[in-house]
C-alpha cells in the first residue's frame, strides 16, 4: 500500500482553497489503498479526505461522483464529494482530486466482525441496490470485471511464468477449470436480479462508529451486474476469518432481505456467485499483485483461492435455507 502521487505544502494549500476549505493548518499522507492517494487535511473549516484520482478520466470521476450523490439522496451512507463551483472535482497539476467532509470511525478486522456487523451490511447493502434500482438503467456502466473480462484475463496469463511457479500453476489449473464450471451456469448466472453493485464491499470499505455502520466508501468499482453476485462479494470478505464464519453468513444475508427480499432467481444463482467472486479475486490478485512482483501481504491470491477452494467442495453450511 502506498501514496502513489506526492504533494507538497503549496498543493495542499492551493487544494483546500480551491474547495473553499480555508487556510491549511496540517496534512498527512494516508498510506492505505492500492489505486489512488489519499491524504488527511486539515484547514480552517474542519478535517477532511482529499484523495488524487489516479489513472482515471474527467468523465470517469464525475461519473462516480454524480453516482454517490443520487444514492445518498436515497439515503445510501456514501460520502460525497464536496463541490467546486458546479463540479465536484478539481484538476490540480494534470491529477483530478476530490475532497470530502472527514467521516469518522474505523474498519472491522476480520475476527471482530459480529453477527450484529454483518446484519447491518446486509441491510446498507440491500439500500444500495434499491436505490439502484431506482436510478436510470444509464447510471449501470459494464462492469471492468465481468465474466468476459476475466476469461480475457485468464487467456493472457503468461505460461512460462506460470509453469516457472508451482503454486501458481496449481492455481491456474484450478481457476480455468472454475471458469468453465461458470460457463455452464451462465443461465441461472443471467436470471438473477440486475442493478447497480458496488463490486467492492469489503471491510476496508465501510465505517463503523461502535455498532453504528456510519460509511461506506470507494464506489470506483461499481457498475451494472447481478446483485446476488455483490452479496456473494460481501460474504466472500465478511464471513471468512481464516476460515469460513457460517453465523455471520446466515445474518448478512438475513439483514439484506430485511430490505429487499432475495428473488427465487437471486437465491439459486447465491451459491454460483459465490464461487464465481472467489475465481474474480483470486485471478485478479495474480495478475494485478502477484505476477508484477508487488509486495503487499493483504492482496495476496492464495487468500481468496482458499475461499474458492473450500466453496467447491463445501459451500456455506445453511447458506440455502438462510435465504
Amino acid at each position: 500500500m502506498a501514496t502513489f502521487t506526492t504533494l507538497d505544502d503549496a498543493d495542499l494549500a492551493a487544494i483546500a482553497a480551491a474547495f473553499g476549505l480555508g487556510a491549511l493548518r496540517r496534512w498527512r499522507p494516508i498510506a492505505a489503498g492500492t489505486i489512488n492517494s489519499n491524504f488527511d487535511v486539515e484547514a480552517a473549516a474542519g478535517r477532511f479526505f482529499v484523495r488524487v484520482n489516479e489513472g482515471k478520466t474527467v468523465a470517469d470521476v464525475v461519473w462516480e461522483g454524480e453516482l454517490v450523490a443520487a444514492l445518498a439522496a436515497r439515503g445510501v451512507p456514501a460520502p460525497v464529494p464536496l463541490p467546486v463551483g458546479d463540479a465536484r472535482h478539481l484538476v490540480h497539476r494534470d491529477l483530478v482530486i476530490s475532497a470530502f467532509a472527514w467521516r469518522a470511525g474505523g474498519h472491522r478486522a476480520a475476527a471482530e466482525v459480529s453477527v450484529g456487523d454483518a446484519g447491518r451490511v446486509g441491510e446498507v447493502l440491500a439500500r444500495l441496490h434499491l436505490a439502484g434500482l431506482d436510478l436510470p438503467p444509464a447510471v449501470r456502466r459494464r462492469s471492468i470485471y465481468d465474466h468476459a473480462h476475466l476469461r480475457a484475463r485468464f487467456a493472457a496469463l503468461p505460461g512460462d511464468a506460470v509453469a516457472a511457479d508451482p503454486a501458481l500453476a496449481d492455481a491456474v489449473a484450478l481457476l480455468g477449470d472454475e471458469l468453465a464450471w461458470l460457463d455452464a451456469r451462465a443461465d441461472a448466472r443471467a436470471a438473477a436480479t440486475a442493478g447497480l453493485i458496488h463490486g467492492d464491499l469489503f471491510r476496508d470499505n465501510v465505517l463503523f462508529e461502535g455498532d453504528d455502520l456510519v460509511a461506506v466508501l470507494d464506489f470506483e468499482q461499481a457498475s451494472g451486474g447481478s446483485l446476488a453476485y455483490d452479496l456473494a462479494v460481501c460474504l466472500n470478505d465478511w464471513a471468512w476469518a481464516g476460515g469460513p464464519r457460517p453465523d455471520v453468513a446466515r445474518a448478512l444475508v438475513a439483514g439484506y432481505q430485511r430490505v429487499r427480499p432475495l428473488t427465487a432467481a437471486d437465491r439459486a444463482a447465491l451459491p454460483i456467485e459465490l464461487r464465481a467472486a472467489a475465481a474474480r479475486f483470486t485471478l485478479t490478485r495474480i495478475t494485478d499483485v502477484h505476477l508484477p512482483g508487488i509486495s503487499n501481504p493483504d492482496k495476496d491470491f492464495r487468500d481468496f483461492l482458499a475461499r474458492l477452494a473450500r466453496w467447491r467442495t463445501a459451500p456455506l453450511p445453511d447458506l440455502a435455507t438462510s435465504v
